[in-house]
């Protein structure tokens, strides 16, 4: 049971703005732990201790949010306790951010002293003013020479007004900081004496309120966050809002379906720095685990069985992309998966289910599809690598946004996006977005050779544009987009304009096919790779389809080739990823995933069965004009 003052916090920004940085900083200088034990828990020398998750370390962003805790002693005041929760930055993660917000009394808002807010800070501080928390403006990366928090803050303050902010929030307060070099600031410039963190904490201690919960009250926690042990089973993780959890007690289980269930405490822990510590009892305002609670869900509610109150659930926004998910029938099908079946693929689904909020599963057109939503390619993109890493293998097929019906009217989201590009790649920029009906909203310069771009597009046109951009600037553009709103569906077709080449035979790559078809178009593959018939190899240079023989050797005779001494250098393969090719796959295309290999492949191989279906749907279109 805590007896000294409680904070709750998040900490909210944009995708790598420093969020991650900030907490394992505050971990460090928070006396939580000894001389070197952060460094040797990190397993690295810039691995962050927050992104435990394998893909958060290789990708460096969070996907899952986090919560840890300290305690800090304010110079001649008594300690506080401090519980933090680190939360993912990108859009489409939101269903993590909107659940961990209920736990929290205030928020820190980080921004990048160079890029201001972006569309994902305008996301995560709607949440955070919806849900009553007032931000501390944390102007994060002040060490970069092209700093300019005053242009920052003022574009912070513009951003809370277009949010609807009231005047308390609009009346933050700032802290400067570098939480890669550990210091903070509440000056700018940077004073000499600022060497340490300890203005966040103190920012955290004075502005975030103290949880306002009536210890005596009847018991009412809300449990918004999943763990899983393989000795206790299901952990419900949430924040005690009235009332004392006691260990051994017996509570009520209310579901979010109404129905409601008795179940009995076993353990109880609550957060200390990285780790949780066994509680006899955890009081009102405070975080805790419940482990071992049988048929727990997010957004249930644990309440005194005397006097059982549900509280609101948690509100989470509704999937905008749709993806089938199905049986890999691929002539290399089971080769590399453990876990290949329709059973096998949708229980790992319904289990994914249990844990994240923000996704949808239902039964597919097939006997052998699931069709399952998300927030966003990036969303879904992270549950099949997930997937693929624990020995699945299956085919999915071209992401769909999913449409509303408004008014008797089909309507499809609408999305901001924002794009920093070098000046001498604007032109390029503004051609593949304006080529998928995208809206120039604003263009202004940002620090040396930089263009700022804002753009109002269609989610649908989104789709497959990232690769395109970073190929026209070179690898150097940023991009980011967040749903704006609802606009009326257009007819405009908008897909990839090139054709692909198709392998025509089952085999292995050869060089001498590769040096052959190097003027054919970029290929996916290299000398060596197994393809089979109807495996994408590379993408055509005109808008058609072309068949290819990928796997030819060349033939060997007894007449001396003039050449043949010749060295070839052949072009390097264009290197696919699964979230590449996700957004590259056309309606007559699947993506195959394996734990090996990630593979483009027409929905049917054999090339006769493509141009019978061809025919036929060219047949229906004309019947349909008549």
């Amino acid at each position: 049971m805590s007896a000294i003052p409680l904070r709750n916090v998040a900490i909210i920004a944009h995708v790598d703005h420093g969020k991650t940085t900030l907490v394992d900083e505050l971990l460090r200088q928070s006396g939580s732990f000894r001389a070197g034990e952060l460094d040797k828990l990190r397993g690295g020398q810039h691995d962050l201790i927050m992104d435990s998750n394998p893909l958060e370390r290789e990708r460096g962003i969070t996907i899952l949010s986090k919560n840890c805790a300290v305690t800090y002693l304010a110079e001649g005041g008594g300690p506080t306790r401090i519980n933090i929760v680190d939360t993912p930055g990108h859009a489409d993660f939101g269903g993590e951010v909107e659940r961990v917000l209920r736990m929290a009394d205030g928020c820190l808002l980080l921004v990048d002293a160079f890029e201001g807010p972006m569309p994902q800070t305008k996301f995560v501080l709607g949440k955070a003013l919806e849900a009553g928390l007032a931000p501390v403006v944390v102007v994060n990366k002040c060490d970069r020479p092209d700093a300019d928090p005053d242009r920052v803050l003022g574009e912070v303050f513009d951003l809370l007004v277009d949010l609807g902010a009231d005047d308390h929030a609009l009346d933050f307060p700032i802290v400067y900081a570098s939480a890669r070099e550990g210091w903070a600031s509440s000056a700018w410039p940077r004073p000499e004496a600022a060497t340490d963190l300890r203005p966040v904490f103190e920012a955290i201690v004075k502005h975030v309120p103290q949880p306002k919960s009536d210890a005596s009250a009847p018991l009412q926690m809300l449990v918004t966050t999943l763990d899983y042990s393989d000795y206790t089973g299901r952990i419900g993780i949430g924040r005690v809002f009235a009332g004392t959890i006691k260990r051994g007690q017996t509570v009520a289980l209310l579901k979010r379906d109404g129905s409601r269930r008795d179940a009995r405490v076993v353990n109880l822990q609550r957060f200390e720095a990285l780790g949780r510590l066994d509680a006899e009892a955890v009081t009102a305002g405070d975080l805790c685990a419940v482990p071992g609670l049988e048929g727990v869900d997010i957004g249930d509610t644990l309440a005194d069985p005397a006097n059982p109150k549900a509280l609101p659930t948690v509100s989470i926004d509704e999937p905008t992309i749709t993806m089938t998910f199905r049986v890999n029938d691929s002539p290399f099908a089971g080769k590399e998966g453990k876990f290949v079946t329709t059973r096998q693929i949708r229980d790992r689904l319904n289990k994914e289910l249990e844990r994240d909020v923000a996704l949808r599963v239902t039964p597919g057109p097939g006997p052998e599809e699931n069709t399952v939503a998300g927030r966003g390619i990036l969303h879904l993109g992270i549950l099949l690598e997930t997937m693929r890493r624990e020995g699945f293998e299956l085919s999915v097929g071209r992401p769909h946004v999913i449409l509303k019906e408004i008014n008797g009217r089909d309507h499809e989201p609408v999305e901001e996006l924002v794009i920093d590009a070098p000046q001498d790649a604007v032109g390029a920029v503004m051609e593949l977005v304006g080529g998928r009906k995208g809206e120039l909203i604003k263009m202004e310069p940002r620090g040396a050779g930089t263009m700022h771009m804002s753009f109002r597009i269609t989610s649908r046109a989104l789709i497959g544009l990232r690769s395109r951009i970073l190929t026209a600037t070179q690898g150097e553009a940023i991009m980011h987009h967040r749903f704006d709103r609802f606009e009326p569906v257009t007819g405009d077709r908008l897909g990839r304009q090139a054709g692909v080449l198709i392998a025509i035979e089952t085999g292995q790559v050869t060089a001498y096919a590769v040096e052959n078809l190097a003027d054919r178009g970029v290929l996916f593959v290299k000398p060596g790779d197994p393809v089979y018939v109807g495996q994408i190899v590379g993408e055509h240079s005109r808008d058609n389809d072309l068949t290819v023989n990928i796997t030819r050797e060349k033939q060997l005779t007894n007449v001396r080739n003039a050449n043949k001494e010749a060295t070839v250098s052949l072009k390097a393969p264009r290197q696919i990823t699964l979230e590449s090719a996700l957004e590259y796959v056309e309606e007559d295309e699947l993506v195959e995933i394996t734990p090996g290999a990630v593979r483009l492949r027409k929905r049917l191989l054999d090339e006769g069965a493509r141009r019978r279906a061809d025919r036929q749907s060219r047949d229906r279109e004309a019947a349909g004009a008549r």
